[in-house]
């Protein structure tokens, strides 16, 4: 059976240490978010993870979701633990007070969602999809929704869902065949069938409040003729008590490979009454506000997952003994020696271990962007916040999911055959992870998006929040031999992608399948050079902390050892990238179509 243990320490070392996200107390809102109170909210939710959510795991994906009537009923145990998450005030942390929220900051609730998906991916998607409509609905529905719906949201008796895909559309929300039709009160009646929608119907709220994609009569093809309309599960009356149910059924679950304790429903719309959110035709623009949310969040799904992976690797890889080290006996009072001696398998949980840390340090230091975005005084600096987390969502979205699943493989590998059964749990990592590679955009989409859109943007002004940082490092630390280990192959990997930039950006002026050729590549070799970055600002922290005499316990000594592992064999990954991204998209483009 894997087991969890919240990686409280590093969690602290990357918001105290490498991001110093207690200054953000000094922003306007957060004031009461310091070292006193971080501390222990981030061990009292490794606590409910650990003790409460992981337990029921494995339990939550062999018994699955049923759906009888019309109901859907979750797996055992998962009502009554979301009714201690909800109790505990877990869906109310990042939210605003004006709505019964604690006004928390995403640097803080990344860290704990972090921990709820390493313990149990399938549960946290019913709060994580509510926090994403609450996102939805603050920023654009009226004063009047926002006072009838998110304080319901907000304390977690209601949850809420993103509607958006139909069987003959995915990406291309253009091609939308749901309907809106106004009605004489204002609202509108909404018909169509939506497909593939996460937590669509359960039985861990009152209510469930859908956020749905329709056009109405007249309305521009394309996307530009997309609507967004607030749809509940049942009408609240005047006084906010429930009315009857609408015009929404689950028609059916779908049959999944993993998060099976994660209800993806077939929603029917036949005439629900529903309340348009923002602007007739707006839709999209509203519903990015949540998809953006749900994107950066399915990114920490791919980090939880993977170092959920890595420790339950590190378990069975201490105690496991087969064959004796290569270079000598190291348990001569045991007829094997543990596996962990082997090279082959240090190798992969050195891999998981140095991507994980990176990604988190990669996932914090852009929620902490997100919380300068939001609550910073100054309007430049918030400018500045918002195109950095522009620029890196589509990154954080495909490089966390893509080493989230590549790092449940290589846990699975560890323990070879019994890797793959399911009695150690680790088989349901690699089955769990492989969605997030695909849901909220695929992780191609992702690309397509870096390089299409967000490069050129404003005149590449985002790019230049990242770049300019990352240079003015690697300048100001170029003489320092102690660091030479870190920034030397930084700089090489920076070199890299401001070189391949630039290709991408002259050959897609002329052919854009240039840029799409390069995409994926060239998302990877960006997001390599971010964690090269945090991991060289990791490693400056660690070697001060050990040459000071500070390290009593050894953990600055292993970021350094990490460290060195990541710019040794994972970063030059970047030069292989490079070279693909150089060569262009003749190969890729050349076999005809009926070959195939």
């Amino acid at each position: 059976m894997a087991a969890y243990a919240p990686p409280l320490r590093d969690m602290r070392f990357v918001y105290h240490e490498l991001h110093d996200c207690g200054a953000l107390a000094a922003l306007p809102g957060l004031a009461e978010f310091t070292a006193d109170l971080v501390d222990p909210v981030l061990e009292e939710a490794g606590k409910i993870c650990a003790e409460v959510l992981q337990p029921l795991n494995r339990p939550g994906d062999e018994e699955g979701c049923r759906l009888e009537n019309g109901v859907v009923s979750t797996p055992a145990g998962f009502p009554e633990a979301y009714r201690l998450f909800r109790e505990g005030g877990w869906t109310a942390l990042a939210c605003d007070p004006d709505y019964g929220g604690q006004g928390a900051p995403a640097v803080l609730d990344t860290l704990i969602s972090e921990m709820i998906c390493s313990a149990n991916l399938s549960f946290g998607m019913y709060p994580g999809l509510s926090h994403g409509a609450y996102c939805a609905l603050h920023d654009h529905a009226s004063d009047a929704l926002k006072e009838a719906y998110l304080p319901q949201i907000v304390d977690g008796t209601w949850a809420g869902t993103m509607c958006l895909t139909e069987p003959h559309c995915g990406t291309d929300l253009g091609l939308i065949r749901s309907k809106a039709l106004p009605s004489d009160d204002g609202s509108y009646r909404i018909t169509g069938t939506k497909i593939f929608i996460s937590a669509g119907e359960h039985d861990l709220t009152e209510n469930i409040i859908h956020l749905v994609l329709a056009k109405l009569p007249g309305a521009p093809k394309g996307s530009g003729g997309i609507s967004l309309f607030l749809v509940p599960k049942f009408r609240p009356r005047e006084d906010g008590s429930l009315g009857p149910r609408n015009g929404v059924q689950c028609a059916s679950l779908e049959h999944k490979m993993g998060i099976k304790a994660s209800a993806t429903c077939v929603l029917n719309f036949d005439d629900a009454q529903g309340w348009l959110v923002g602007k007739p035709h707006g839709g999209l623009k509203a519903m990015f506000t949540m998809m953006n949310n749900e994107r950066l969040a399915v990114g920490v799904q791919g980090l939880g997952l993977g170092e959920a992976s890595y420790q339950g690797a590190v378990a069975y890889a201490r105690e496991r003994l087969q064959g004796r080290a290569l270079s000598g006996t190291k348990a001569a009072d045991k007829p094997a020696d543990p596996i962990i001696v082997h090279p082959d398998v240090r190798r992969m949980l050195m891999i998981q271990r140095a991507t994980s840390e990176g990604c988190r340090a990669l996932a914090v230091w852009v929620a902490r962007a997100l919380d300068e975005q939001t609550h910073h005084p100054d309007p430049e600096t918030r400018k500045a916040a918002e195109d950095l987390v522009g620029l890196m969502t589509p990154i954080v979205k495909a490089l966390l999911t893509d080493i989230g699943f590549e790092n449940a493989n290589l846990g699975m590998q560890v323990l070879g055959g019994h890797g793959y059964i399911r009695e150690h749990g680790m088989e349901q990592y690699v089955r769990d992870a492989r969605i997030a590679q695909i849901y909220e955009g695929t992780n191609g989409i992702q690309a397509l998006d870096l390089v299409g859109r967000k490069l050129g943007m404003n005149g590449g002004r985002a790019l230049r929040r990242f770049f300019h940082p990352v240079s003015d490092y690697v300048t100001e630390r170029a003489e320092d031999k102690d660091l030479a280990p870190f920034v030397g192959p930084l700089a090489k990997a920076l070199g890299r992608l401001q070189l391949a930039t630039a290709e991408v950006a002259r050959k897609g002026m002329s052919n854009p399948d240039e840029a799409g050729a390069a995409a994926t590549d060239y998302l990877r070799l960006f997001g390599l050079t971010a964690l090269a970055y945090m991991w060289a600002r990791m490693a400056e922290i660690a070697a001060a902390k050990v040459a000071a005499g500070e390290d009593g316990n050894g953990f600055y000594a292993a970021k350094l050892a990490t460290a060195h592992f990541f710019m040794d064999r994972v970063l030059p990954q970047t030069g292989a990238l490079f070279s693909q991204i150089s060569a262009g998209a003749t190969s890729m483009m050349a076999l005809d179509e009926a070959a195939f």
